[in-house]
């Protein structure tokens, strides 16, 4: 095998919907505010029972439902999450257990907004290595349990969810290069710290980097992965505000591609927001077996990572 492909995805997102109207019932702001600055009109709720695992395992069930495999046939999981509570068992591994995976390597990898993209590459070195032939892959953040709801700023932005994709060796890649690094010294521009943890961040310092540093190094991975951006049939970025996601597609030059915009309905989900946007892009059958998509996340730690892959 020379290769690894994506197989299948899977998402899952609680019932419970919260719009700007609601928000504005308790924080100093409004519809026309929210929808202005940041693009976003509503945004899932996990109940408080509800945990990083449970979001996961929905998602993580489902994608292994469309991938036509056994659970014992998998044999590599890997949680990208930066809003679990539990420190052990990890996620990998209560999701491994709810779904009967039985003797997976299980890791959790925490690389915020760009988790799920991280654990992506990290499953294909795998399966190109020859450490593993199936992997479930899986973004999922609780990221309403480390909001501040008196930071108008902030809370209108946070929403919880989850992603999944099974990944599995190929006789030709249809994963391309990851392109991934991070700016360090930004790193505390995101931030989820404190007793209890809350999530806080400097807005312009994110958007700054965002949409000056970002373009090239998509621009890169797009080249990487052998496409141009006028070959992409869909762009996925992090979610994280259309103010960000719309200036980074411009500037790239994907003037045939589908973006994801799926912040809209679902707010910045952090390490969910890709495999979420992607899988459900994947499900109104919008883009064709084969074409070219560039995966891309970036947030917190400021890091990122991103990758060409061919559409299941």
């Amino acid at each position: 095998m020379n290769g690894s492909r994506l197989v299948a995805t899977g998402h899952y997102q609680p019932a419970k919907v919260l719009t700007n109207d609601d928000l504005a019932a308790i924080v100093d702001t409004s519809d026309e505010w929210i929808s202005k600055r940041v693009g976003i009109r509503t945004r899932h709720v996990a109940e408080p029972g509800e945990s990083v695992a449970d979001l996961a395992g929905h998602a993580a069930a489902k994608a292994l439902a469309g991938s036509g495999l056994d659970p014992s046939d998998i044999d590599l999981v890997l949680i990208a999450t930066c809003t679990q509570t539990e420190r052990a068992p990890n996620v990998a591994s209560r999701v491994a257990a709810r779904l009967g995976v039985p003797s997976a390597a299980l890791t959790d990898v925490g690389v915020s907004c760009s988790g799920f993209t991280h654990a992506l590459a990290l499953a294909d070195h795998a399966i190109r290595a020859g450490a593993a032939t199936n992997a479930l892959v899986v973004g999922a953040d609780k990221m309403t349990a480390v909001t501040d709801w008196t930071d108008r700023t902030t809370c209108v932005l946070t929403g919880d969810g989850a992603g999944a994709a099974v990944v599995s060796a190929a006789p030709e890649a249809e994963i391309g290069p990851v392109v991934w690094g991070s700016a360090p010294e930004l790193g505390n521009a995101v931030r989820i710290e404190g007793t209890p943890a809350r999530f806080s961040q400097d807005g312009q310092a994110v958007y700054r980097w965002a949409t000056t540093q970002l373009p090239e190094i998509a621009r890169k991975a797009c080249e990487r992965g052998g496409v141009t951006p006028e070959d992409l049939a869909a762009v996925v970025l992090h979610q994280a505000n259309l103010r960000i996601i719309e200036p980074i597609a411009k500037k790239l030059g994907a003037v045939n591609a589908i973006i994801a915009r799926d912040v809209v309905e679902s707010g910045n989900t952090s390490a969910a927001s890709v495999p979420l946007a992607l899988s459900k892009l994947l499900e109104q059958g919008e883009v064709r077996r084969g074409a070219p998509m560039l995966l891309f996340g970036f947030g917190g730690n400021l890091s990122y990572a991103g990758m060409v892959v061919r559409c299941p």
